[in-house]
């Protein structure tokens, strides 16, 4: 929708049976901006992103995605809005090679076909060598990629990334640097979760600071070093 932000949550509560997790969540998201949730373990950083994809229990509040309210929506149809959840566990499919992962995925857009096979190999040289390969033999970085391409291969606009640096070696992490580059140069809009502070702090355009489920700091890449000693207070980094 013209003028509407690509991600505007309002007073998101979200429950795991009677845990209540999320408190009164509000952040935006800009089409083509990255945005990433800081926060220690148990802030309410992962739970966000399964919220706006309707993967926890009771929501209460606002998602809207491109301005259409997605509160109610089950999570088939919020994919269908463009959005791309790449979850923490990768969910490959271990049994069936990279080329065969890549061609499972069904469009979730009616404007937007999705990058195709030829792209990815081109954004993911690993996975063109590796394409006959089973995910079972695939290295934790190439799962990795592959996680993010079959996104890719969907049509979603709209990017939801759980911690995909976390374990991987130096130089994987440096190709998912220059992915997210790629990808936000291409206009995509990526919301991402990370733990690695070194990997986030040069990508993201803004930086939202969670805390016991709330938003508690919101700053632009800009006012980064200003922000550091708070960033230490919060997260020790």
């Amino acid at each position: 929708m013209a003028g509407s932000a690509a991600l505007e949550i309002t007073n998101l509560h979200a429950w795991y049976g009677e845990s209540h997790i999320l408190h009164d969540v509000n952040f935006s998201v800009n089409h083509g901006e990255v945005v990433t949730l800081l926060g220690r373990n148990g802030a309410g950083r992962t739970t966000t992103l399964r919220a706006i994809m309707g993967l926890t229990g009771a929501r209460k509040g606002s998602i809207k995605i491109d301005g259409v309210e997605a509160i109610s929506l089950p999570t088939h149809k919020i994919a269908h809005l463009g959005v791309g959840y790449c979850p923490e566990e990768r969910g490959i499919f271990s049994s069936l090679s990279t080329e065969e992962n890549l061609l499972l995925p069904p469009s979730v857009s009616k404007t937007d076909k999705g990058m195709s096979i030829d792209e990815i190999y081109q954004m993911f040289p690993n996975l063109k060598e590796r394409k006959s390969s089973q995910g079972t033999r695939l290295s934790g970085g190439e799962q990795q990629m592959l996680a993010v391409a079959r996104i890719l291969r969907t049509g979603a606009r709209l990017l939801l990334l759980d911690e995909i640096s976390e374990g991987l070696a130096p130089v994987i992490v440096q190709a998912l640097a220059r992915m997210i580059t790629t990808l936000k140069a291409k206009g995509y809009t990526i919301v991402m979760v990370e733990q690695n502070f070194r990997f986030a702090a040069p990508l993201a355009d803004r930086f939202f600071v969670m805390e016991h489920g709330q938003i508690v700091e919101t700053f632009a890449a800009s006012e980064l070093d200003s922000k550091m000693p708070v960033l230490h207070s919060l997260l020790g980094v």
